[in-house]
């Protein structure tokens, strides 16, 4: 069925309904111009949300980076940026495939929609203009044929009249047939023009206005299946991203399952280890007993300016940390102003990045080298002097970092000692083993299965430390024995104190194992024992 041949009398039908067909085109893509405008609001919101929750100071800095409460935190994070950039994909798709191609389509279908019009008016107003000129040669016609009919009756007339002369009889009788075959003419010629307004209207009705409906119909249904397909891109946008966005929720699902509280709790201690051993008993003072008082007595808590002290005679009381307050401290370039754990970190780090920095000047300056030498043998390609300072630049930068590590290996030994002297303490006091050792390893003693008891750390190390030092005291660790074996897969020199050496393929008796430091405690048969680096060695624990 189609409009031509069943809507035949309904022009202005068709034409109410292809505009109302064109108007709900426009509706749509101004609904898809403002859920784009949503889409980007929410995308917008989204990241500005994200922004504002992560951290001002960058990760490398930012101690609370370690926990990984935080780092599912900033993963979490980063995959709802990620969402958000899947919502303005598909703002964006819905921009490009609708609001902008359907906005084109919707201007070349009303342009077509007004040139078939045009072409129906056209016809309709021929089609007039045809009926018109059929009825003026239908009104000539009848008035022609009145008038011949009167000029036939006067004739007749003046011919039965006896007083009419012979002359007026001929003439009345030459107008009536002067008037009758004027009626004769507008009779053929209203045939004529009859015949030619039928035919126009059968074309009009049965061939012309149905092809223009017809073409009106087909723009129609296009106009149709194309908004059709259009509303199936709202959701096929969806439907493209929801991979991606399904994988941002399972990283934060899986963000969500990497949270270890265990881990967090060792990253808190290696974060705020002080290093400290915990104090002593309180001796007690006994007040009981009478104190005899000589006269010189009263000399007593006289302090040398004459003014007697309102506190009494000074006896040493041993402060408590960690529950009073810490002074503040002026941070040193030795790190001798935080706690003994803390400064062996902090000084291990110093030492790495020292190192990486010198590395980077001595590639610098083999290549730099190797550059100078290209120009001597070939001085098109530069001057060889030119290098030189840059040459005599990284030199400098060497020898600078060379003693710079060397300042920080003495500090970093300095702080060993003092740290293994504190779990040593603690070891004697409450009969747990020692922690391992981190970074460079601490001075041992050597050729001995019994370690002698580390040595007491002095009492003039800073404000923090030295409330420590009241409670410290020696004594005796128990004979270490072998726990395993192990051989030395590569030759190690031991410069530094705490490290022995070995040379490869040494058999080797192990005598603590790696606590995730990167150093193995081992002792050499024919004597000796230290720290050698856990990757160097095939361990055989027993």
């Amino acid at each position: 069925m189609d409009w031509g041949t069943e809507l035949w009398d309904q022009f202005e039908v068709i034409e109410r309904h292809t505009q109302w067909g064109l108007d709900l085109l426009d509706k749509y893509v101004k609904f898809v111009k403002e859920r784009t405008e949503v889409e980007q609001s929410y995308a917008k919101q989204l990241r500005s949300l994200v922004k504002k929750y992560l951290p001002k100071r960058s990760t490398k800095d930012d101690p609370e980076s370690k926990f990984s409460q935080q780092q599912s935190f900033m993963q979490v994070l980063q995959e709802l940026n990620d969402f958000a950039g899947q919502r303005e994909l598909v703002a964006e798709n819905l921009t490009v495939q609708v609001c902008l191609e359907l906005a084109k389509y919707s201007q070349d279908i009303k342009q077509e929609r007004k040139m078939h019009f045009q072409e129906g008016r056209r016809a309709q107003q021929q089609l007039e203009n045809g009926l018109k000129q059929l009825e003026n040669s239908k009104r000539k016609f009848e008035r022609d044929c009145r008038e011949a009919e009167k000029a036939a009756q006067t004739a007749e007339r003046l011919d039965q009249d006896i007083n009419a002369t012979k002359a007026d009889v001929e003439k009345a009788k030459q107008q009536a047939h002067v008037r009758s075959h004027m009626a004769e003419e507008s009779k053929n010629e209203y045939a004529a023009q009859l015949q030619r307004f039928n035919r126009d209207q059968a074309h009009f009705y049965f061939t012309e206005m149905p092809q223009i409906f017809d073409k009106l119909q087909d723009m129609d249904e296009r106009r149709t299946a194309r908004l059709g397909a259009s509303y199936g891109l709202l959701s096929e946008t969806e439907l493209q991203v929801m991979p991606i966005i399904g994988k941002c929720l399972e990283g934060m699902k899986v963000a969500a399952a990497a949270v270890d509280p265990k881990n967090d709790s060792q990253v808190l201690i290696g974060l705020h280890k002080s290093g400290f051993t915990r104090p002593g008993d309180v001796e007690f003072e006994d007040f009981s007993q009478p104190m005899t008082r000589a006269p010189s007595d009263s000399s007593l808590g006289v302090p040398p300016d004459g003014r007697p002290d309102p506190r009494g005679p000074v006896r040493n009381r041993p402060k408590r940390w960690p529950f009073g307050k810490k002074n503040k401290t002026v941070a040193t370039e030795d790190f001798s102003h935080l706690p003994p754990e803390q400064r062996r970190k902090k000084l291990k780090q110093q030492l790495e990045d020292r190192g990486r920095e010198l590395q980077k000047e001595i590639d610098q300056r083999e290549a730099l080298k190797k550059m100078k030498d290209v120009y001597e043998k070939t001085p098109q390609m530069g001057d060889p002097a030119s290098l030189e300072p840059r040459i005599s630049e990284t030199l400098g930068n060497i020898e600078r970092l060379k003693l710079e590590i060397q300042k920080y290996e003495t500090w970093l030994a300095e702080a060993e000692n003092r740290v293994l002297g504190n779990r040593g303490d603690s070891l004697g006091r409450h009969s747990h083993p020692p922690e391992p050792p981190t970074g460079a390893p601490p001075d041992t003693n050597n050729c001995s299965s019994e370690k002698e008891s580390p040595e007491a750390p002095p009492s003039d190390e800073g404000t923090d430390t030295s409330i420590y030092t009241e409670f410290e005291e020696d004594f005796e660790e128990e004979p270490a024995f072998p726990i395993g074996h192990c051989v030395a897969v590569y030759q190690f020199e031991g410069s530094s104190e705490g490290t022995i050496s070995m040379d490869e393929g040494e058999d080797l008796c192990l005598m603590e194992e790696d606590k995730g430091d990167g150093w193995t405690r081992v002792r050499r048969k024919q004597g000796g024992e230290g720290y050698v680096p856990t990757s160097y060695l095939r361990v055989t624990p027993s």
